[in-house]
């Protein structure tokens, strides 16, 4: 009888805690994480890939990437967990600015294919479930366009569909009507002979911006995202949205600094041409389009993200109206981790990545979903720009931050920039200027080279003889397929990062983060639930931390490895001790951590078995 009744007991005690862990699970996320329920919309924790659709596969053989090649490759996304791909403009183009000078927003460009080929993929990824976000870019046509043929021609029906403006005269000499100048460098305003005005462009010249103030262009742009919302696409990202309105007193911008090149786009504060509240309430009106449609169609949620380069108050402008009562972008890019830390990775240092992430977060509006970006098709890739030895640390950082992840295709296996391309060889016309040296300098084509699939020709990219841009030659040491076989390797690495993030922890955990030395240290909690504790070393000697005061219960002195980088000298179910982390330069690790209740329920369980054993015997 004494045997029965220790065994109601533990049962007792068993079912109370077993109890107690099932509530904390219906509750977590309330006190200390970023979501009010644990209800998570599709895009939120998710790992959005972005695809370079020049540079992923190409499929018949004319050396540049197509839509067919994408089809092709989309399960290697569905094998590295990926929940969401945006592709860059695939819309009909000259290629002026490669894709962002569209002059037909609803057909594909014949360079990629042909819209069959566009709805075979949408299909493909349906069945991969995989979510298709385009790119959508509003703010200019290019100048082939035949809004803007119509406009410059004097067409009554387009006569306001771009920025027109009369020169301003000067001692009876034409200037530009203002001293606004370019992103690409060089007077933002050209002169058209036809229309005999000057129309603006703030970026390339054959990209005139269209007229926002005009209800009919709001009309069109609306009307193209509804053409690709019916086709079935989930979401667009929407490019350099905060050049989309002018102030329309067209005054100059002032220069920023005492000394200032007249012709240099960042001596100048863009006050007149830049971030205005038109462009904010645009994205207000296009998310509640977006809501409006998903719900009339009874589709999911259609996601809308923006991309505007501008300090972090103004891009925290997009998530939301200042009065609270109108959405905006699901997010906007994140470039902070682009843009905030020094490239080297001798100048990298934890208290510069704690501080640039503490920033996003501390000023993102209550409710809404973070992002992280570490590189696009403009901006070197990570191992160039912090090094090869840092890529896994880099990769784990993005992908346990709170929030949505974002991927530029070939960094889940490490790629490089290829410096190398030679003058002859640049497809990048926006950074080419006059000469070689200004090429060099401000170029973006070797963040655009072709995907590393292998060690075959052109790195599986291609069967043409040569290929748009130049393969990087590192390719037969550095390819999917080979890392896809390695023991280990950052694909992997990658992958188990990515199914990882369905953990309790990383989908509603808080996040307590600390800088010590060369160590970025932070754990992601949930009350009652394992946390999980991410160990980053970016120096490249070695440095023991103590962890253990990011927890969120201190009684637990041990964690043990769940993840750790490729070259890493810690194993998977290591032991380590939470007060004294040693780890050499460059490693890094992901540490499992009980609680309380997890614990204690494991340990009655085991009690449990105890006693059912002395009733079988």
């Amino acid at each position: 009888m004494k045997v029965f009744g220790y065994f109601l007991a533990s049962l007792a005690i068993a079912l109370t805690v077993e109890s107690h862990v099932v509530g904390n699970q219906k509750d977590a996320g309330k006190p200390h994480t970023r979501h009010e329920h644990p209800n998570l919309d599709w895009w939120e924790t998710a790992v959005l890939y972005q695809i370079y659709p020049r540079s992923f596969m190409d499929s018949n053989a004319d050396g540049i990437g197509d839509l067919k090649g994408i089809t092709e490759k989309l399960p290697h996304l569905q094998d590295a967990g990926i929940h969401a791909t945006w592709l860059s403009p695939i819309f009909s183009s000259p290629m002026k600015d490669f894709g962002y000078d569209i002059s037909d927003f609803t057909n594909i460009n014949s360079d990629y294919g042909n819209m069959e080929d566009f709805e075979q993929l949408l299909h493909e990824a349906r069945r991969l479930n995989i979510r298709l976000i385009l790119d959508f870019v509003p703010n200019h046509s290019s100048d082939q366009h035949e809004w803007f043929i119509k406009s410059e021609s004097g067409d009554p029906d387009y006569l306001d569909y771009y920025v027109w403006r009369d020169a301003k005269m000067v001692d009876g000499v034409m200037h530009p009507p203002n001293n606004w100048l370019s992103v690409f460098h060089g007077p933002a305003w050209t002169w058209s002979e036809n229309r005999q005005k000057y129309y603006l462009h703030q970026f390339a010249k054959e990209q005139p911006d269209l007229n926002f103030e005009n209800p009919k262009v709001v009309e069109e742009m609306t009307n193209v995202l509804k053409f690709w919302l019916d086709k079935g696409v989930d979401g667009f990202r929407v490019d350099a949205i905060n050049h989309l309105f002018e102030d329309q007193s067209f005054t100059d911008n002032p220069p920023n600094r005492d000394e200032y090149d007249p012709m240099d786009y960042n001596h100048f504060d863009t006050i007149y041409s830049k971030d205005l509240q038109k462009s904010y309430q645009q994205v207000y009106d296009w998310r509640k389009y977006l809501d409006n449609y998903a719900e009339e169609h009874g589709t999911d949620t259609k996601v809308l993200l923006t991309e505007a380069y501008t300090n972090i108050t103004n891009t925290m402008k997009w998530y939301v109206s200042e009065d609270g009562t109108q959405k905006g972008a699901h997010f906007s890019f994140n470039f902070q981790l682009i843009m905030g830390l020094k490239t080297l990775p001798e100048q990298l240092n934890a208290a510069d990545v704690k501080a640039t992430i503490d920033e996003w977060l501390e000023n993102m509006p209550e409710g809404f979903t973070a992002n992280w970006v570490l590189g696009n098709h403009d901006r070197p890739r990570v191992a160039s720009r912090f090094g090869p030895d840092l890529v896994d640390n880099m990769n784990i950082l993005v992908q346990t931050l709170p929030g949505v992840a974002v991927t530029y295709y070939g960094e889940e296996i490490g790629m490089e920039d290829y410096r190398g391309i030679s003058w002859e060889d640049t497809q990048d016309p926006q950074a080419c200027g006059s000469n070689e040296s200004v090429y060099q300098e401000y170029t973006r084509d070797p963040v655009r080279t072709p995907m590393q699939w292998d060690s075959s020709q052109n790195a599986g990219f291609s069967l043409s003889p040569t290929t748009w841009l130049p393969v990087h030659p590192d390719y037969p040491q550095n390819n999917l397929a080979q890392q896809k076989a390695a023991e280990r390797s950052t694909y992997k690495l990658y992958k188990e990062l990515v199914n990882l993030r369905v953990d309790h922890a990383l989908e509603y955990g808080d996040f307590r983060s600390v800088a010590l030395g060369s160590v970025f240290a932070y754990s992601r909690n949930v009350e009652g639930h394992e946390s999980l504790v991410v160990v980053l070393n970016l120096g490249n000697s070695e440095s023991t931390v103590d962890v253990s005061p990011i927890l969120l219960e201190s009684s637990y002195s041990e964690g043990t490895v769940e993840i750790s980088v490729t070259k890493s000298i810690y194993k998977r179910d290591d032991v380590i001790n939470l007060s004294s982390v040693s780890l050499p330069g460059y490693d890094g690790v992901i540490l499992r951590v009980p609680s309380s209740a997890t614990t204690l329920f494991v340990s009655v369980f085991s009690l449990l078995l105890v006693a059912v054993r002395f009733l079988l015997n």
